[in-house]
């Protein structure tokens, strides 16, 4: 079918009906005038042709085919497009916000407001634009030399020039969802830098024995403080909850080195140890004979002839325990002198 139209599409000389096109001067002068058939009867006008050809192109064309379509948003098409505005507005403008949330409203991108827990109204979108924040969630961040370019570890100077893997981990959640969502771009980012500049910072003034052992309680505590001044001053809108560190170690290069140096360390505060505990007991020992002997002294001034030859007795006593032989001093008494017991003979021996 061949849908070109040749000639003027409507056959009326001009826009109005009115030209040389034939026809009297009386015809009709606008497109909406119906037009004079041959008999002199009334026939559709232009406007109406030019709607019934538009028609006949989009059924089909011609005379068989389809029927035409009939574009009327008329009666229920506006109360569905009325609906499905009113449903928009209505989604749109409502907003339930859940406990732990809160819903900051933009308007055409500026802040307007902070929507709290429960049922919040705004303008309907794209005017008013609601992003829910949750501010209980306590989030996480792991700094550690997991990552392959830094071969794995995270070094850090210790205040007596020593080096230092660490490993360690920073807790936050939002405290203030407006900061949060217009100052910081990549909060993970900036928190994850401050942590770790906090820390190098405290690091670098405690030693090397310090930060592996007793004080790292103190340094995880200084830290916290330390990177939530700092995001304070950048106005983050980020509290920090805390900060744990989970390995402190030499680099892996020295470290059977350190495990020598370590157990040498540990092998002379044994030994410092031990002979702290011998100098105690021979002080202590010291310190009862010396006061033995004050005792002694005051009862020997009391009697010095009892005391002396009470003294001469336990020095003899003592000195005597430790041999075989017995000594008696007093005159007309024999001394016991043991028999040996005779041998026996040797059997086959000569008599």
């Amino acid at each position: 079918m061949d849908n070109k139209i040749s000639g003027p599409l409507l056959n009326e000389g001009g826009p109005w009906g009115s030209g040389s096109g034939g026809g009297d001067s009386d015809g009709p002068k606008s497109p909406w005038s119906p037009r004079r058939k041959p008999d002199g009867k009334p026939g559709p006008s232009a406007l109406d042709a030019l709607i019934r050809r538009g028609r006949a192109r989009l059924g089909g064309g011609g005379g068989g085919g389809s029927g035409p379509i009939n574009f009327d948003f008329g009666g229920i098409g506006r109360w569905v497009v009325l609906a499905v505005i009113l449903l928009w507005i209505a989604l749109t403008s409502t907003h339930t916000i859940g406990p732990q949330q809160r819903g900051v409203v933009t308007r055409l991108g500026k802040y307007v407001s902070t929507l709290g827990p429960g049922l919040g109204f705004s303008l309907p979108a794209p005017l008013d634009i609601v992003t829910k924040l949750d501010v209980d969630n306590i989030h996480v961040i792991d700094i550690d030399g997991a990552g392959e370019s830094n071969g794995g570890q995270n070094l850090m100077l210790t205040g007596d020039e020593n080096i230092l893997d660490l490993d360690y981990s920073v807790r936050w959640n939002i405290r203030d969802p407006e900061l949060y969502m217009f100052e910081l771009q990549d909060p993970d980012g900036t928190i994850k830098e401050v942590t770790e500049s906090a820390m190098r910072e405290a690091i670098a003034r405690v030693s090397l024995n310090d930060a592996i052992g007793p004080q790292r309680g103190q340094i995880e505590a200084r830290v916290a403080a330390r990177a939530q001044e700092l995001l304070d001053s950048y106005r983050s809108g980020v509290a920090i909850q805390g900060v744990a560190i989970k390995k402190a170690d030499p680099p892996n290069a020295v470290m059977d080195a350190f495990k020598e140096v370590s157990a040498a360390q540990q092998m002379a505060q044994s030994y410092r140890n031990q002979a702290g505990a011998y100098a105690t007991q021979v002080t202590a020992r010291a310190d009862g004979e010396a006061g033995a002997f004050d005792r002694v002294y005051a009862q020997y001034k009391l009697a010095p002839g009892v005391t002396r030859q009470r003294m001469y007795y336990e020095t003899m006593e003592k000195v005597l325990a430790k041999t075989d032989k017995t000594i008696v001093e007093a005159p007309g008494i024999t001394p016991y002198l043991p028999v040996l017991p005779a041998q026996k003979a040797p059997q086959g021996a000569a008599k």
